[in-house]
């Protein structure tokens, strides 16, 4: 293999974006092997932003030395990863790449593509998508079906989990590479468009930060919440993804209690801004990935709660409070507990960032990824720790 390669990536929606974690893994991976000298081509979906049109960026055909290719869309639920993944493999196959790197299950569907071409495919498994309560029959047999595909054809699978490595192991007696996600250390910014458009102030408020969809645990979130004795703030950020109609939902039973604030989709300033000013951070999840919204929060020192499921649980270790999944009354306590022992929320933050940093780099990321592309054995067996090479070994894990 060459020492700089000729790279593509799809699967994600658009990049510069933050529709969700799948964009944010593939600009951190595609930026910085380009500083490495590869060059790389991301192929966007055309359409609007998850979120609205409101927060659509420039049509770029550059970012950050990466080239970026708008492939044809159809923007109806179920259909927008179908066809821009189909016509972005296709384009793949047809060009000079080394290497064609898959992020997410469905877009996985057309790996066989430049396959046949004699390409080098590499899939990311962000999380096992079919399970999402979002999808429909056909949308959820179409990504499991990419799933299957991926564990077929894929000359290798990355997982960012360790029950994803033991669930494609048992599934399909799969070998994975478990290559986390990674996280940089950011600047504190103090409170103040926060203050000036909403009125929240530092330590005012607990965050959540993520897309408004029925498994990241919202409900049983406003459920607990609202019994609270706190005069702090619920802060729930984020857009829909296909799910406007969750969001009615959230904010109906949210309706009667001022405490619980709905922002919309934010980014930039006003997303560090609330990150760095939150009392704590919760995440109440009943399925994950890789919860990237997790480690930018305790990256800004942030005090975590977080549902028990291994995607949780393996990111926080003991560094972050805890709560039974989907139990609303274990999370109202918590909560409970975090509002009225402030020295234990602190002791909780000030742990926090230096341990999330050390223990996820980008860098270690994307110099793993290019040992994986590169097929570099003795890369592999230095820097992959984790990788399951015995249905033996998936148990002991």
């Amino acid at each position: 293999m060459k020492d700089k390669l000729n790279i593509a990536m799809l699967g994600h929606k658009r990049i510069p974006s933050r529709e969700g974690g799948v964009e944010i893994v593939v600009e951190e991976l595609s930026t910085r092997m380009v500083k490495e000298g590869h060059r790389v081509t991301c192929y966007n979906r055309s359409g609007h932003h998850v979120s609205g049109k409101e927060f659509d960026g420039s049509s770029l055909k550059e970012y950050r030395g990466v080239k970026l290719k708008s492939v044809f869309t159809i923007r109806v639920k179920g259909l927008a990863a179908m066809t821009s993944s189909f016509f972005g493999a296709l384009f793949c196959a047809f060009s000079r790449y080394d290497v064609v790197h898959f992020h997410a299950e469905g877009p996985c569907a057309m790996l066989w593509l430049p396959k046949l071409f004699g390409k080098r495919c590499i899939a990311t498994i962000h999380g096992i998508d079919w399970q999402r309560a979002k999808w429909g029959g056909f949308a959820s047999n179409y990504i499991k079906f990419g799933e299957k595909i991926a564990a077929k054809h894929a000359d290798e699978i990355i997982v960012l989990s360790k029950s994803v490595q033991r669930y494609f192991m048992d599934t399909y007696k799969r070998k994975t590479m478990f290559i986390p996600n990674g996280v940089s250390q950011p600047a504190i910014s103090h409170a103040q468009l926060i203050k000036e458009k909403f009125g929240f102030y530092p330590n005012g408020y607990i965050l959540f930060v993520g897309r408004l969809v029925p498994e990241k645990g919202l409900i049983y979130l406003i459920e607990a919440f609202k019994k609270v004795k706190t005069d702090k703030k619920l802060v729930i950020s984020g857009g829909s993804s296909d799910t406007d109609e969750f969001m009615k939902e959230l904010k109906e039973l949210a309706r009667g209690d001022s405490r619980i604030i709905f922002t919309g989709f934010v980014q930039g300033q006003m997303l560090e801004e609330l990150y760095s000013n939150a009392y704590i951070y919760t995440l109440p999840s009943d399925l994950e990935g890789m919860p990237l919204s997790l480690l930018e929060a305790m990256s800004y020192g942030n005090c975590c709660l977080v549902s028990d499921i291994a995607e949780c649980a393996e990111v926080v270790e003991d560094k972050a409070l805890m709560f039974k999944k989907s139990d609303v009354k274990d999370l109202r306590d918590k909560l409970q507990f975090a509002c009225d022992h402030p020295g234990e929320v602190q002791k909780m933050k000030a742990k926090a960032a230096d341990f999330i940093c050390w223990k996820y780099n980008w860098n270690d990321v994307v110099r793993q990824t290019l040992a994986l592309y590169q097929n570099v054995d003795a890369d592999i067996a230095e820097q992959m720790k984790g990788c399951i090479n015995s249905e033996e070994e998936a148990k002991r894990i």
